[in-house]
């Protein structure tokens, strides 16, 4: 278990509470003014474009001098088009229909009526790592979902993140007439405040977690032990079967679309070749991941089959190489060796295609098509708070606004 200092778990609570007393204002906000304020985000984030480049070059400036890997540093870094594709996506989001607040069910004995209802759960933690766009992104869903929020990022976006909320969520929440204290962000870089906000459950029942996996993992232990729920997003990395029926150019096409970014839990980490393909098809892999920079591991491994690179800092441009006898095997493999992110196939058969989507049980699975699809905006054209893998009922995939709810059940006379 974490220490926490008297300090931070103070800062932490001082956090919680200002957001669980601006709650209502987002709980009773008509859909106008939660759309308004996402209108307003977007249109803030271009025009303080200067500012939050500026609080970003000096978050990216430090975490070079620290030593931080290429893959970290991507993660870390904003751009004028970053921007921008955040800000287009703030507007999709405001445009996007909210779910009715009550529906229909059906008819009771007694001349009542049953109907069910979309609460907001109130206040939602985040603790995510050092990506400012996580701080837009999760804001933007919890304003969706009309829930308020606590942030808490790694030390080395704070700067950013600040920034983002000072200059973009805030503003944009007044503007609309609703509490600008109903997003929060911890304003402490130390470790511990993470275990702090998974220690709050009067104020923060419920916190989304990403981030590597055993960091993750210790916190919903830590989380399980203060009554706090958890959405965990611990661990990825995307499996690709090249079948027997493959079209070779076009497994080769997936292989460069899916490392196109490193430090995403979506990416290329694992590639399964059909046996009889192996050993013509392996150089033309390695010739253009060599081209990419990236390196490949093969037979005999000395890490698990399914070790996540992009959480390595040292080694992050690696893919693990294995053949197999059938897609079978690729699907046994994917379950049993990787934490079923995502996985794709790539063959002519129909089949086989339909024999491997059924097989692997993870929570995205792909013919011909990348895994780096198994994203919240690619996916549904709304960004996501993470991606949840749980083997378990509930919100599984990309967690976006729709998700963020409890359900009520209310009965009435007809």
């Amino acid at each position: 278990m974490t220490v926490v200092s008297e300090s931070v778990s103070s800062v932490v609570a001082s956090c919680a509470s200002a957001a669980y007393r601006a709650a209502p204002s987002l709980a009773a906000a008509p859909d106008s003014a939660i759309d308004g304020a996402l209108s307003a985000m977007a249109a803030r984030l271009r025009s303080s474009a200067d500012t939050l480049m500026a609080a970003n070059e000096a978050d990216v400036s430090a975490a070079e001098s620290a030593g931080m890997s290429a893959g970290l540093l991507d993660r870390l870094r904003l751009s004028p088009e970053r921007l921008e594709s955040m800000a287009a996506a703030l507007d999709l989001l405001a445009s996007t229909p909210h779910p009715p607040r009550s529906e229909f069910v059906r008819d009771l004995p007694g001349g009542l009526k049953l109907y069910e209802r979309r609460r907001p759960v109130g206040v939602i933690g985040a603790n995510y790592e050092a990506r400012p766009n996580v701080t837009v992104d999760v804001a933007s869903q919890l304003v969706k979902s009309r829930n308020a929020g606590v942030l808490r990022t790694g030390g080395a976006a704070l700067s950013s993140a600040t920034a983002l909320l000072e200059s973009v969520v805030a503003p944009a929440l007044s503007a609309a007439s609703l509490d600008p204290a109903a997003i929060q962000l911890v304003p402490t870089p130390d470790r511990a405040a993470a275990s702090a906000l998974v220690a709050q459950p009067a104020h923060v029942p419920l916190v989304i977690l990403r981030g590597s996996g055993d960091t993750t993992r210790t916190l919903g232990e830590e989380a399980a032990r203060h009554g706090v729920r958890t959405l965990a997003h611990a661990d990825g990395g995307g499996v690709l079967y090249v079948d027997v029926d493959a079209d070779v150019s076009r497994a080769l096409s997936l292989v460069r679309e899916s490392v196109d970014r490193l430090g995403v839990c979506n990416r290329l980490n694992l590639l399964l070749i059909h046996s009889s393909l192996h050993d013509s098809l392996l150089p033309r892999v390695e010739s253009l991941l060599a081209d990419l920079k990236i390196a490949v591991s093969l037979p005999p491994h000395n890490h698990p089959i399914g070790y996540e690179w992009a959480l390595d800092s040292d080694r992050e441009a690696t893919v693990t190489v294995l053949p197999v006898t059938s897609a079978q095997e690729a699907a046994e493999v994917a379950n049993a060796e990787t934490s079923g992110l995502a996985a794709s196939i790539v063959t002519t058969s129909e089949p086989t295609a339909t024999a491997f989507m059924d097989a692997y049980t993870g929570t995205g699975v792909f013919w011909n098509a990348t895994t780096r699809l198994l994203d919240g905006f690619k996916l549904l054209a709304v960004p996501e708070t993470g991606i949840n893998i749980d083997k378990v009922p509930g919100p599984r995939g990309p967690v976006t606004y729709p998700d963020l709810c409890l359900r009520q059940y209310a009965i009435v006379p007809a």
